[in-house]
């Protein structure tokens, strides 16, 4: 091959090489806020002022804090190629968790700390599984069944934790010793958890809902502060906690092992084993914490609503993975951004809000935003089809 080839052939690898990068930042970045843009603009067109003020932009802001920031927690799930949909089952469980507490009267922080471990205990209860570690939940579980159960009999406290220990203990036993460690599929583990959550969640009220007199300041994270008699606002806390989430995860995700390992395992899970990354503590490790951001949504919509709702946030599952993939994530996981993510979740807000500014009915904006998923997902699809093909 002569000289003048090969620099041919090199010049034509670069210029792939630079489509490539120009189809990325198409997809996964520009791509997204392009088309936020694009869309705003249009109900600003079409529904004009009612649309355009001050006050909606806000209630815009507001209506999107809670997915955003349970879906903030998801990128990291689905990046790793896991997905959960059980994650409104578990913002519903942190809203009557967050109530229960101040209605027993607990201190606020102590409710919002509680919030937050609710979240991080289902993530652990998931990434177990999800890891293989079904004995340890098992174990875990039948201790937490037996203490509710015999604590209200003749044995009282103390005895129920007692026998729950002793079960703890020979149950633990038993599944590490005899029972094979059998991964299940983060798919098969939420779809089952999400209707186990909203169960729960009706358990601790009682198959009612929990309305707390006292709430404190965890009731006001999504109220503005307004700005004298000028009509305006300062974005709520719940705002600043959303922009705050995105940042930390941002870190992780991009500067850190762990976050280096998240993305290897969504790639490519055998090479990152080769490469001495431990997969399952890895997995219980990120649903820990991917969800801890839904037990922080949890207490942002008990804040919203004022109340702890065993059937809130039905259909939050759909609208998180969306706001996602719209976001430029790969389903097929390794790849996802936060910055996408919030801009995904905006996209889907500003759609609902425009339609109801101009009198559409419901049906319309789910197909609406049906076909933005689908689009999205097209788009993903073709994006890894076009470089298959190369």
């Amino acid at each position: 091959m002569s000289g003048g080839e090969v620099k041919m052939l090199e010049g034509a690898e670069n210029e792939e090489s630079v489509r490539e990068k120009l189809m990325y930042m198409l997809t996964h970045w520009f791509g997204p806020i392009l088309g936020l843009l694009a869309i705003w603009l249009f109900f600003a067109v079409t529904a004009g002022w009612e649309f355009i003020g001050v006050s909606n932009q806000q209630l815009i802001l507001l209506q999107t804090v809670v997915v955003a920031t349970a879906a903030v927690g998801a990128t990291m799930i689905i990046v790793s190629g896991g997905i959960d949909l059980s994650i409104g089952a578990s913002i519903a469980l942190t809203t009557m968790t967050v109530a229960w507490l101040l209605d027993k009267g607990a201190p606020p922080i102590v409710a919002f700390i509680g919030g937050i471990l609710t979240g991080m205990l289902v993530g652990l209860t998931i990434g177990s599984l999800v890891a293989g570690y079904i004995g340890r939940v098992v174990s875990v579980s039948a201790a937490l069944i037996i203490l509710v159960v015999v604590k209200d009999t003749t044995l009282g406290w103390a005895g129920a934790a007692i026998i729950a220990a002793v079960a703890f203990t020979v149950l633990l036993f038993v599944g590490e010793k005899y029972v094979k460690r059998v991964p299940i599929s983060s798919f098969i583990v939420t779809l089952g958890l999400w209707g186990a959550l909203r169960g729960v969640s009706k358990w601790v009220g009682g198959n009612e809902p929990i309305f707390p007199d006292e709430r404190g300041w965890v009731g006001d994270l999504m109220t503005g502060t307004p700005i004298g008699n000028s009509g305006w606002s300062l974005p709520a806390a719940g705002v600043w906690i959303m922009i705050a989430s995105a940042v930390v995860m941002v870190f992780i995700l991009s500067y850190t092992r762990f976050g280096r390992h998240v993305f290897a395992i969504g790639s490519n899970e055998k090479t990152a084993i080769l490469c001495g990354i431990n997969i399952r503590r890895s997995q219980v490790c990120l649903y820990t914490l991917a969800i801890a951001f839904g037990g922080l949504a949890g207490i942002l919509q008990f804040s919203f609503l004022s109340i702890g709702d065993p059937t809130t946030a039905d259909g939050y599952e759909l609208q998180v993975i969306a706001a996602v993939v719209i976001g430029g994530a790969s389903l097929l996981g390794g790849e996802g951004s936060v910055l996408g993510t919030i801009v995904g979740a905006l996209i889907m807000t500003v759609v609902a809000n425009g339609c109801t500014k101009l009198g559409l009915e419901n049906y319309v904006q789910q197909i609406v935003t049906g076909a933005i998923i689908v689009a999205a997902v097209a788009l993903e699809q073709w994006r890894h089809g076009a470089k298959i093909a190369r």
